[in-house]
């Protein structure tokens, strides 16, 4: 990463840690993806189950945004999840190596509709839904 962004990221993790503690909740992911082919003998394609864990704020979409197609009043927004925190999860460990959230995810029991990221690539924000 850049000076800038290493620079933020110190900056954002410190400021979750302490003056933005109550707004910061934890989370997690559940990513469930085709492993392989189909297999035509017992009718199954194999699966695994990876995801990652982070923090960020949950709140809700300005009434501007709603838009009842992409954004609903009833979605989630999920917003300041610091990039450099999101580590990848496998057999509930995580791995060191950096997740980037995508559609269809399921973060606490939502699923991810939409993904953005600041102009900096610090931080995610993701639109979750109730399905």
């Amino acid at each position: 990463m850049g000076y800038i962004q290493d620079k933020l990221n110190s900056k954002l993790a410190k400021a979750y840690d302490g003056k933005l503690a109550d707004a910061i909740k934890p989370f997690e992911c559940v990513r469930t993806t085709a492993a392989g082919e189909y297999d035509w003998e017992t009718g199954e394609t194999p699966i695994v189950t990876t995801g990652y864990r982070g923090r960020g704020v949950f709140g809700s979409f300005k009434k501007e945004e709603v838009d009842g197609d992409k954004i609903l009043a009833t979605d989630v927004k999920l917003s300041g999840v610091l990039q450099s925190e999101l580590l990848v999860i496998v057999d509930g460990e995580p791995t060191g190596a950096l997740a980037a959230p995508q559609v269809d995810d399921v973060i606490d029991g939502l699923t991810v509709m939409s993904v953005g990221q600041d102009p900096a690539s610090v931080t995610w924000t993701m639109a979750l839904r109730r399905t």
